[in-house]
């Protein structure tokens, strides 16, 4: 059975709410409180480290989800020049053309012209100003996106530029930048339904740190976990159907390393279960690299998450799997999902992490 927008209205309420606070890349703070304001109102404990917030239920040790809050915006670097935050904050080491966003970058440069953006206080989130962008291309010497805006010539270096967003609702698709305020949203939702277990929201993912920052957490606390899912959104071409079709995406491993195979079947048995068709990201696109290798073409990245991340630098100390939700628009203020997959991926993590729900929710 289809999913009615009625059926979700409380989930859709807060994404409607978390989507229209900024959150670029590096400078999340208003973000975090945001999120901090609406958990303590549900009793949940909160607790703010560099780059981390970490909520925690009656059951803390039960189960842990993590999804990171940044998306992806624009810095002001300079008089009325503006680049891709992802890049400037702390990623040009990075540059080597093997990740998702790069190959990705050439792609998307186009659907950053005619958008509406804002600029905001770094810390506090105040509004600076709002502008159009008209003009972006690709500096292959800066490497780097490089976007022209017309009426944020106020603006000094160092402040970020958010996209200006709604949520829109056609069709059963819910369209925003989705990256990853959806997954967010999620754990706000399911918190509100009664999860009792720990979150973790994670700043400067799309610019690779964030997994530093989980890791800090469990070396300070002294603990260590097989069992962390890692939520996010997963990239699809309009045109690859077997993929967009797809309630949810799994992944065995990453570019970076191999996932908890406990944890994975653990997943995997319970999307059976439910009825929840999935699709394993790796083995969908290391089948797609073999005709590219066929016809000459390079092969597609298996992408760098931040589960793979933290599993490679605590050397498997933190481990688990991930639950992705399939978009298209990835990366661009028009991302989309299904309602259909949102819905089974909330089914999902309810049956996944039951031992962390209250009974009377």
């Amino acid at each position: 059975m289809e999913p009615s927008t009625a059926s979700l209205t409380t989930f859709l309420d807060y994404l409607k709410l978390l989507v229209r606070q900024p959150s670029v890349v590096g400078y999340e703070e208003p973000f975090f409180r945001l999120i901090r304001r609406e958990l303590e109102e549900m009793g949940i404990k909160i607790s703010l480290y560099q780059g981390l917030l970490v909520a925690e239920g009656s059951k803390p040790t039960s189960n842990y989800l993590s999804a990171h809050v940044d998306r992806h915006g624009l810095i002001c670097t300079g008089p009325n020049e503006f680049q891709y935050a992802a890049f400037v904050t702390q990623n040009r080491s990075e540059l080597n053309g093997n990740s998702v966003s790069e190959q990705t970058l050439e792609k998307i440069a186009d659907r950053f012209e005619g958008q509406q953006v804002h600029a905001y206080e770094p810390w506090s989130g105040t509004y600076l100003g709002q502008g159009t962008t008209h003009h972006s291309y690709i500096s292959e010497k800066r490497k780097n996106l490089i976007i022209e805006i017309n009426g944020l010539e106020h603006v000094t270096p160092g402040v970020p530029i958010a996209y200006s967003d709604r949520i829109t609702i056609h069709d059963g698709r819910v369209s925003a930048q989705l990256d990853n305020v959806l997954m967010v949203a999620v754990v706000v939702y399911l918190f509100s339904q009664g999860y009792q277990g720990t979150a973790f929201f994670t700043a400067q993912e799309e610019a690779g740190r964030s997994w530093r920052y989980l890791a800090d957490w469990f070396y300070r606390v002294e603990q260590a976990t097989k069992k962390l899912i890692v939520l996010d959104t997963s990239p699809f071409g309009e045109d690859e159907k077997e993929a967009s079709d797809s309630e949810i995406i799994l992944r065995h491993k990453d570019a970076t390393a191999d996932f908890d195979e406990k944890m994975v079947a653990e997943i995997a048995a319970a999307s059976e279960k439910l009825g929840i068709k999935t699709v394993y990201k790796d083995i969908f696109i290391e089948h797609h690299n073999e005709q590219r290798l066929v016809d000459g073409k390079k092969p597609l990245s298996l992408g760098r998450t931040e589960l793979g991340r933290i599993i490679e630098g605590t050397d498997g100390l933190i481990s688990g799997a991930t639950i992705q939700i399939p978009t298209t628009g990835y990366h661009t203020s028009e991302e989309t999902a299904s309602l259909q997959s949102i819905t089974m991926a909330i089914n999902l993590l309810k049956e996944v992490l039951k031992e962390s729900f209250e009974q009377n929710k």
